[in-house]
């Protein structure tokens, strides 16, 4: 039962991860340690979210910005070695944050959204590698090293700007501890991501600018299961990022808009998921998650326009083999409302969701 949830409660939770607040794309689980002797998994998500807001122009009208968010897909990789009683090694490959947005293209205001045409991309990998080491009474404790690799770009052409970055690879680090009651597949396991800051060479406008520094923020994770009966498992998280560390700020943008940041968070965030899990047999498990993310209020980026969440994800779980197990998810996601100003007029985003799926294969040996 602990084994099947704990890839199940990973997948439900990581569908459509990106609208956890900020940039986000992965949780950056450690779920993996748990699972029982060797173990290797690959995991395949796409997301699709429908994300337009309206401008207003009072009597010129109230032009949509179209749906500016394409859908993405993700990957993750991760074994675990046990490497005797007490010391366990896991690998992760992952992609952490990410960003995709594409306005589609409008007539010039007032008669299309001012906006219209924007482009901008973030794509990152890392690697992570995690010993666990087993103490008396069910505690462990654990950590490892993350690299992480980040570039991104953007085309705003109302603003007749562009910007690319290289892709920088730099070093950061993981801490935690756990504990466990396996008579009741009990678990509570507290860890802390380190930020990792990457400091980029810089091309604006198609001549090279000053070099900047963007950090990708430190974060805590709280993940938690314990059986409720017989077959029957409740399991969550409480994740904590601190996004106020997140800001791009290109020297060439800021000196065109006398100080602004490209992509700056007022905000921390704060991401709850709870969910029920049951083993129906001995091949099949089922669950059922819900996601919740604060609506913060206030002004957002035109380049994030969503504020908050609330979701909900099933997920099933085959056991295919002795040593193979396929999990599948699907998640809904309300995206929350959000208000951006853009030419000296509020945007409205609002009515937004989107639809994301998962599917993973473990395989012990």
């Amino acid at each position: 039962m602990k084994r099947v949830m704990t890839s199940m409660v990973a997948l439900a939770i990581g569908a459509g991860a990106a609208h956890a607040g900020g940039v986000e794309r992965s949780t950056q689980s450690v779920g993996i340690l748990f699972e029982q002797g060797n173990y290797a998994e690959m995991s395949f998500g796409a997301f699709n979210p429908d994300v337009s807001g309206t401008v207003n122009y009072g009597l010129y009208g109230s032009p949509s910005s179209g749906d500016m968010a394409p859908g993405y897909g993700t990957l993750s990789l991760g074994y675990k070695q046990q490497l005797n009683d007490q010391w366990d090694l896991a690998v992760i490959f992952d992609q952490p944050v990410g960003a995709k947005v594409h306005y589609p293209a409008q007539p010039a205001p007032p008669a299309g959204y001012p906006a219209g045409g924007s482009q901008a991309s973030i794509k990152s990998s890392a690697v992570t590698a995690l010993v666990r080491y087993k103490m008396p009474s069910n505690v462990s404790v654990y950590g490892g090293l993350r690299s992480e690799s980040v570039k991104g770009n953007v085309n705003l052409p109302a603003q007749g700007y562009t910007m690319s970055t290289s892709e920088e690879t730099d070093f950061g680090y993981v801490v935690g501890a756990a504990w466990e009651k396996p008579e009741i597949a009990a678990r509570v396991a507290l860890t802390y991501n380190s930020k990792i800051d990457h400091t980029f060479d810089v091309t604006e406008n198609g001549a090279p600018s000053a070099p900047f520094t963007t950090t990708v923020p430190e974060s805590v994770n709280l993940e938690f299961q314990t059986g409720i009966m017989k077959d029957t498992l409740l399991m969550g998280s409480v994740r904590w990022v601190h996004w106020k560390q997140f800001d791009i700020t290109p020297l060439g943008y800021q000196i065109a808009t006398k100080g602004d940041s490209l992509v700056d968070y007022a905000n921390n965030t704060i991401t709850y998921n709870l969910g029920v899990g049951r083993r129906f047999n001995d091949q099949w498990s089922g669950a059922i998650m819900f996601g919740y993310e604060k609506h913060q209020g206030g002004i957002v980026g035109n380049l994030g326009p969503t504020d908050g969440f609330k979701s909900v994800s099933l997920a099933a779980s085959y056991q295919a083999t002795s040593n193979i197990k396929i999990t599948g998810g699907v998640r809904y996601v309300d995206i929350g409302d959000a208000k951006t100003e853009i030419g000296g007029s509020t945007t409205d985003f609002s009515g937004n969701d989107g639809w994301g799926a998962g599917l993973r294969v473990g395989i012990n040996f």
